[in-house]
């Protein structure tokens, strides 16, 4: 990917079906069954100083993602990679997060899968928003809700209308994340996977079809186990959250956050706590090595 970027243009340039314009002139037919039925897929790759952080795991998972809703991947990884550094190189920033999103195609409103049907492809990007200083340094609200998405959440499918409910959840609290339980059970939050530390040791979700498999996840594994830190992928109740010395969200945008309180309650001693400190040191560490 491209070192570094030249010039800014007036307003973002995208790629659609494999060609550049700027955004406002990219049109997508009606007829589009991703505007339609929600029917696609979608992957976010967070950009730093022009390198992907982890790109070969995020299109992996995009592909996994398109097998499981039966779409044929249109490029192979090295056709991904050169048509993300051109949207890379057109939009001239060197921190961006860029957003993939393939849809079945165009074709009558019928249900059932259609024949002979070419993939709609756009990839766009938009600047770096990292969270504040204050939210490292400081922590962050959650609030939880009870997990009422549908039971293939590790499909990174553009049908969202379950996390975006969970997300408004979260923005009318005020707070930064709600946090999903199914049945007394965590699973996620509503864009972000959700990290316990107890006595130092780290726990999360198993990666079944109840969560989306961030590639933060992967990378914390890693990192964990660079560290030293005990990390075990276990079935964990909602006691067990709010008993928790140490809770942490992950993400491509959020990359790593401490959450202080939950539900008004304080978690640990109400700071971040020294496994989220190592660990954010970590993974700046890792993004500094792109």
């Amino acid at each position: 990917m491209p070192d570094t970027a030249v010039t800014t243009p007036a307003e973002p340039v995208v790629s659609l079906n494999a060609d550049l314009l700027p955004i406002s002139e990219a049109r997508i037919p009606v007829l589009d069954r991703g505007f339609i039925f929600g029917d696609g897929i979608y992957e976010v790759i967070p950009i730093y100083h022009g390198k992907a952080l982890r790109g070969a795991q995020h299109l992996a998972r995009l592909g996994r993602s398109l097998d499981g809703i039966g779409i044929p991947n249109p490029h192979t990884e090295a056709e991904w990679l050169a048509q993300i550094d051109r949207v890379i190189a057109a939009n001239g920033l060197a921190d961006q997060m860029i957003y993939i999103q393939v849809t079945r195609g165009v074709a009558k409103r019928m249900h059932a899968f259609p024949k002979d049907i070419t993939p709609t492809v756009l990839i766009m990007t938009n600047p770096m928003a990292l969270p504040p200083a204050a939210a490292v340094q400081q922590g962050v609200a959650c609030v939880t809700m009870e997990d009422r998405r549908w039971l293939n959440c590790q499909i990174k499918s553009t049908s969202l209308l379950g996390n975006v409910l969970a997300a408004q959840v979260a923005a009318e609290a005020g707070v930064t994340e709600a946090i999903q339980f199914r049945d007394g059970f965590l699973t996620e939050a509503s864009a972000s996977n959700v990290w316990v530390v107890s006595q130092g040791r780290m726990a999360a979700p198993p990666k079944d079809n109840l969560i989306l498999e961030g590639i933060r996840y992967g990378l914390m594994e890693e990192l964990c186990a660079a560290m030293d830190i005990s990390l075990t992928a276990r079935r964990i109740t909602r006691d067990e959250v709010f008993a928790a010395d140490e809770v942490i969200i992950s993400s491509a945008s959020k990359e790593l956050l401490p959450v202080v309180t939950i539900d008004g309650k304080a978690i640990g001693s109400g700071k971040p706590g020294p496994v989220f400190e190592r660990l954010y040191g970590a993974y700046q560490a890792a993004k500094a090595a792109l």
